[in-house]
């Protein structure tokens, strides 16, 4: 299963020729299609929905036709120029900065997203899940759940596997590297430069032409587009058969931890060589099947899995500080992905507590 082929003597786009007819069917947009009245006004609805009570979508709705008229015309004459971000911090539960955007050049993104992702998707492996229709997070804890028993033959063979963690992803994105990557496929230069208007409109503080703001609808896509040229890599040249993708984290599994090893500075030189990416060095680790994995909040073994610790914590914290209904429900049906019978029984009798405490102080004031 060994491969001595060098990472830096393979092109990022060498993998175009291996793939199937209609995976190299080619991108027919055009940018008036992708700018025409008739887009922006789908792209609207579409950003609209679960936002109409936002003040910003207020404020545009007031002068609606106005907006989406300008906007239009601004795009067509190609004198549109993409604005700044909004800058704030969320927990999910660990901190992240998200970069939000105007609502004017949100709209554009949903007009990129809607022309360019059909096209994107038919590219990317079976085994890539973060952000794409039909996959998601539950898709990518199942998949690592029959890898894993087909891997350990139904779990009666000893299963190793390398999990791997790309070191501050969103901000370590090559700007050049991506339009190259990008104009292999798209060929109209007048898309390339609304691209590059996205592209370019974000960089990480301290960094020339480099970064993807959390935040933008075409930053989902376009890392996928940018970590595609890895998953390749994986599949097509190092023949990787059981691997699996979510966003900046993978996982491989193998019966051999030799085989693992000797991946790791291959996987390393590739992204450095090719993406200018590394990988975490505190977050790359191979581990039994049956001494458990952390992947996406859950700890996997061979037969079950668990919520992980840090997640559990941040869930009942969450419970204590918003105990209505909808809250309760949705971490009862993130429960149910896993082992968790008693901590579902935990946070039901936590709740029900709580609820009859603050009825009886409202009997009671």
């Amino acid at each position: 299963m060994r491969n001595n082929t060098r990472p830096e003597q393979i092109s990022i786009f060498d993998f175009n020729q291996n793939r199937s007819a209609a995976k190299r069917k080619r991108f027919n947009h055009r940018y008036n299609d992708i700018v025409s009245f008739e887009n922006l006004l789908t792209s609207w609805q579409e950003f609209l929905r679960g936002k109409k009570n936002r003040k910003d979508v207020a404020t545009f709705i007031l002068h609606f036709s106005d907006n989406l008229i300008s906007l239009y015309e601004d795009l067509i004459t190609k004198t549109y120029r993409h604005g700044g971000y909004f800058a704030f911090k969320i927990s999910d539960p660990k901190p992240r900065d998200i970069h939000k955007a105007s609502l004017r050049d949100r709209i554009v993104h949903h007009a990129l997203h809607r022309s360019l992702y059909p096209y994107f998707d038919r590219q990317f492996i079976f085994d890539s899940y973060s952000c794409r229709m039909g996959k998601g997070t539950y898709k990518a804890m199942d998949r690592a759940r029959s890898f894993g028993r087909k891997a350990s033959q139904n779990n009666t063979k000893t299963t190793w596997i390398l999990k791997g963690d790309i070191r501050k992803f969103f901000a370590s994105v090559d700007h050049a590297v991506l339009k190259n990557i990008l104009k292999e496929s798209i060929k109209d230069p007048d898309i390339m430069w609304l691209l590059e208007q996205v592209i370019d409109s974000f960089e990480t503080v301290g960094k020339l032409s480099v970064g993807l703001p959390l935040g933008n609808l075409t930053s989902q896509l376009l890392v996928n587009i940018y970590m595609n040229q890895f998953d390749q890599f994986v599949k097509r040249k190092l023949k990787v058969k059981y691997y699996l993708r979510y966003a900046d984290d993978f996982l491989i599994f193998s019966q051999s931890k030799i085989y693992l090893e000797e991946l790791i500075p291959k996987l390393s030189e590739y992204l450095e060589t090719n993406l200018k990416l590394s990988l975490h060095p505190k977050k790359v680790f191979i581990k039994t099947l049956a001494s458990g994995i952390d992947f996406l909040g859950w700890v996997h073994f061979g037969h079950h899995r668990i919520l992980r610790t840090a997640t559990k914590h941040h869930m009942l914290k969450r419970l204590r500080q918003n105990n209505s209904l909808e809250t309760l429900n949705s971490y009862l049906g993130l429960l149910r992905h896993g082992n968790t019978y008693k901590l579902s029984q935990k946070i039901m009798t936590e709740s029900l507590r709580d609820k009859e405490n603050k009825e009886s102080k409202n009997q009671n004031p």
